[in-house]
């Protein structure tokens, strides 16, 4: 597996191929429905080079860092990334197809799709190595959360050239 640092820099964007396996290291920010619904009016963080990571972290129980946070189905925020994507965002990290225009939209602006595997939320909290709240208290685990995570394992979904591994 290819092991990638957070924020994607333009020469490690361009080397992704849609297929490759990923042990992503770094800083990624939590988003659902709810945050997304809130972003597309006012973003609370500058999302310019950033990824956000389609999840609802459970609570953590003591002595966790974070409670189970596996990846939900991005399809749900396809009206708002190509917004997000257009405003500089440059990775997402989800599971599921994505609409075609949301493909396109991973294309014309060089930006990444990573699948995380589904049914495996306890795996990937152990991944997780801090949390702190960024935005939106009021929505509990769809809050906005800052993660650092570190061997992350993803797969890239699309790549920066809008190739999928759907097609």
């Amino acid at each position: 597996m290819k092991k990638v640092t957070l924020p994607l820099d333009n020469r490690t964007l361009s080397s992704l191929r849609a297929g490759d396996e990923i042990l992503l290291t770094g800083t990624v920010y939590t988003a659902r429905d709810a945050a997304h619904q809130r972003m597309a009016k006012k973003l609370p963080l500058d999302i310019k080079g950033q990824t956000i990571y389609h999840t609802g972290p459970a609570p953590a129980k003591p002595g966790e860092v974070i409670g189970s946070c596996g990846p939900t189905t991005s399809t749900r925020m396809d009206q708002y990334t190509p917004g997000l994507l257009k405003k500089g965002l440059k990775a997402v990290i989800g599971k599921g197809k994505l609409g075609d225009q949301t493909r396109e939209a991973f294309k014309n602006y060089q930006a990444v799709y990573f699948l995380a595997p589904g049914g495996c939320g306890a795996l990937l909290a152990e991944k997780v190595k801090s949390v702190a709240l960024v935005a939106y208290q009021d929505l509990g685990c769809e809050a906005i959360y800052k993660l650092e995570i570190e061997d992350f394992p993803v797969i890239v979904g699309i790549d920066p050239k809008g190739r999928s591994v759907y097609r």
